[in-house]
């Protein structure tokens, strides 16, 4: 049964709109920022999307699918993970969206999730990002490269 738990977690990165843009949607960048995380997406309407990686010594794969995709805007996906401990059924994914709006070469990156399972996987998920968009600073010193979307 969905919930009405749900967080959202913001911060301005010092990077022209389109390298975050890149860092969010590109494997090899997120891999550098997303707790290493390997991540399988061609980024379409409706195709999955899949990360796979090591959490305290244990493989994880954690899945969902591409909902919405504005390019240099937005993204939207679910996401399901065996660790959240509830059943792979449509009502137990959470819903991301990653929301890119910048000028002047600064960014506001935030990122919220719905229908969070419990309070724990809420604060988990709460400490998380707040982990995940500290090191999403690094985007300034990213490399450019050709858009691809």
């Amino acid at each position: 049964m969905p919930t009405d738990l749900s967080l959202a977690s913001s911060v301005t990165i010092e990077a022209p709109s389109k390298r975050v843009w890149e860092a969010i949607t590109t494997p090899e960048l997120i891999k550098k920022w997303f707790f290493g995380v390997d991540t399988i997406s061609d980024w379409v309407v409706g195709s999955p999307i899949v990360h796979k990686g090591e959490w305290q010594g244990k493989p994880y794969e954690d899945k969902g699918t591409i909902v919405k995709i504005e390019p240099q805007k937005q993204l939207v996906h679910t996401h399901w993970s065996p660790a959240g401990g509830v059943p792979d059924r449509p009502e137990n994914y959470q819903e991301v969206t990653w929301k890119v709006s910048g000028e002047n070469g600064r960014t506001e990156l935030t990122v919220s999730e719905v229908n969070l399972p419990s309070e724990e996987a809420r604060s988990a998920s709460e400490q998380s990002w707040k982990t995940v968009l500290q090191t999403s600073r690094s985007f300034s010193k990213a490399k450019e490269r050709p858009q691809r979307r």
